[in-house]
């Protein structure tokens, strides 16, 4: 409704907060961006979520290969570290504006912390529409 209608914009950012794994991973959503796979890629990551190591190097590449990215492409970009500065740009920007956690969604930059119901985002949104008139 929101976002059909252009009240809304959409948009994700990287917020790595959690070491390198994080860090790791968000720039591999990055790599798998360039092949046109981000939103695959991102959810893959978030299905894999658990124990510590489940986002080291190896196994984003191993996740790259089973969505049948082009790995060459994939592997070269992860371990160049491309995005590494776009990746600590994007979190030091959410971590400015108050983002601790994720999910974080910002509405007119103010934090709205954690999955919420629709209405929880319908009284932000409704409340931040009419400051403006």
């Amino acid at each position: 409704m929101y976002v059909k209608s252009g009240i809304v914009r959409y948009g994700y950012q990287h917020m790595a907060f959690l070491g390198p794994e994080s860090r790791w991973a968000a720039e591999a959503s990055e790599c798998a961006a360039e092949q046109g796979r981000f939103w695959e890629y991102h959810d893959r990551l978030f299905a894999s979520q658990g124990s510590a190591g489940v986002f080291g190097k190896d196994n984003l590449k191993k996740f790259a290969a089973d969505l049948r990215l082009d790995t060459t492409k994939f592997n070269t970009c992860l371990d160049s570290g491309k995005f590494a500065s776009l990746v600590d740009k994007e979190t030091t920007n959410l971590q400015s504006l108050g983002v601790e956690s994720t999910p974080t969604f910002l509405i007119n930059g103010q934090p709205l912390a954690g999955a919420q119901p629709f209405e929880v985002f319908q009284k932000a949104i409704e409340t931040e529409r009419a400051k403006k008139k």
